[in-house]
């Protein structure tokens, strides 16, 4: 991962500056971005944590997506879906299904029966995280700040899995 912390800042910087609410605010500089995957490693060497990347036909970074797996023993059975990211030239591709089917496909084969997730309300993300069988829970009102410092709402959702 540390070989690819430039191509994934890269994708997580667009998606920030293209207003996805995904815990940065502008500006947001790529050191920054750089410097969030670096602080990953060690929850990625400990099994936390799983991190899933697309590339497009010329081998280049243009989407992830992250599995975290509940460190607590009543939550063994269950993982959280973290930052689904594509990049703006990449859209509208099936990217971000694929890159969800496999995070779910994954979580199957560890024995997890539950994903969750948050989204922004109202985005596109939520529309597909639905269509893949998601349910939604609820919305939490101003939950978060969106990259411009307006705070947006988020849905909080989760799909039961069938065990592999």
């Amino acid at each position: 991962m540390r070989a690819e912390a430039d191509a994934l800042a890269e994708v997580l910087r667009d998606c920030v500056l293209n207003g996805a609410s995904v815990g940065f605010v502008l500006p947001f500089p790529h050191e920054e971005a750089r410097a969030f995957w670096l602080g990953l490693v060690p929850s990625l060497e400990r099994g936390e944590r799983r991190l899933f990347v697309m590339r497009d036909s010329s081998g280049v970074v243009c989407g992830t997506v992250q599995l975290v797996l509940s460190g607590m023993p009543n939550g063994a059975h269950r993982a959280e879906i973290s930052k689904m990211l594509v990049h703006s030239r990449a859209r509208r591709q099936g990217i971000a299904q694929a890159l969800m089917l496999h995070a779910e496909s994954h979580a199957r084969e560890l024995g997890r029966t539950l994903l969750v997730l948050d989204t922004c309300t109202g985005y596109e993300a939520e529309k597909m995280y639905a269509r893949l069988g998601f349910k939604l829970c609820g919305t939490i009102p101003n939950y978060a700040a969106m990259p411009d410092g307006s705070l947006g709402s988020t849905s909080v959702m989760y799909k039961p899995l069938a065990p592999a």
